[in-house]
């Protein structure tokens, strides 16, 4: 597709009957051999892949040497929902390293999950750098740098050796060279690279060897999805349905998925909507043959619209 031209409608939002607005985006879908099964829109234009690059930015910490393994490694590749279990972990990465909260650069930020920021803010509890949704991995990262003695400061830089080794690993997974260097909300280098990209990265990690860092990333966020996207998001329900998928959204409508024997899927809603998020990625998992996780498809999927407070219409997938 040319940039000139429109992106297909990935969603469409019907309210009483009647088309209210569509989303529009780039989606590929990738066969167990690796190759483009599906494909709608532009999936070899570079997109920033925001939260979707953690699991490789969590690579950087395993090849720099740190010993992080379980439950605290899925959190150094987490978007957290800064529920109190997700706290606990961070500050235990941080304490290893014999740092604390004073050491993170994330922005002060609410709770991810709305039901947990609606929980501190009753509580009169206030936004916080250890809340927002990246500081897992940038106490892995920090964790890390105490180990090799790199300097903590400035461990955001993009010539800084924690990041040097995540953007090799970023590389060698979509096996591409990053388009664009951008800034993420949390302050991290961003780096862009395509959908066709982010889903073969994802793909490399599920089949990698035992032992090696893409693969002891993956089984750590696999084992224990309620670190990585925490009790009520779509990526932890559907790691547990669905045996040996990885799942990770981004900011900006970002998602990329691979299953065990290979299949893997990515796309980006151009608007970067939430709402077209889950009926986008259910109508995805089925056309790539996703089986025996029905309920937890149609959960993923179900973006009903209300009006008065009743059902009155919904976001569809549009393919």
């Amino acid at each position: 597709m040319s940039q000139s031209a429109t992106p297909p409608v990935l969603a469409e939002v019907i309210r009483s009957g009647f088309t209210e607005g569509r989303h529009h985006g780039s989606l590929v879908l990738l066969a167990a051999d690796g190759s483009v099964g599906f494909a709608l829109g532009d999936p070899d234009a570079p997109v920033f892949p925001r939260s979707t690059a953690k699991p490789f930015q969590a690579m950087a910490t395993l090849r720099a040497g740190l010993a992080i393994e379980g439950e605290l490694l899925a959190l150094a590749a987490s978007s957290h929902s800064a529920e109190s279990f997700h706290l606990d972990g961070v500050r235990a990465i941080l304490s290893s390293a014999g740092l604390d909260e004073s050491a993170l650069r994330t922005p002060a930020d609410l709770p991810l999950d709305e039901t947990e920021a609606e929980l501190l803010l009753a509580a009169g509890g206030r936004r916080a750098p250890i809340l927002m949704d990246c500081s897992g991995k940038h106490a892995g990262w920090l964790a890390a740098c105490v180990a090799n003695g790199w300097d903590t400061e400035t461990y955001l830089d993009p010539a800084h050796p924690i990041q040097e080794l995540a953007r090799e690993a970023l590389a060698e997974g979509t096996g591409e060279t990053p388009a664009h260097t951008g800034v993420d909300g949390c302050g991290a280098p961003l780096l862009a690279v395509t959908l066709t990209g982010l889903a073969r990265g994802y793909r490399r990690l599920v089949l990698a060897g035992e032992g090696t860092a893409q693969r002891r990333v993956a089984d750590a966020m696999r084992a224990h999805p309620e670190y990585v996207a925490g009790t009520r998001r779509a990526d932890t329900l559907l790691m547990r349905s669905v045996p040996g998928a990885l799942s990770k959204m981004g900011a900006e409508a970002v998602q990329v998925v691979a299953l065990a024997d290979g299949r893997a899927l990515a796309f980006k809603i151009d608007d970067g909507s939430e709402r077209a998020r889950g009926p986008v990625l259910a109508a995805a998992l089925r056309r790539l043959g996703v089986t025996g996780a029905d309920d937890a498809v149609e959960r993923i999927g179900a973006a009903p619209l209300f009006g008065g407070g009743a059902p009155v219409g919904e976001v569809r997938a549009a393919f």
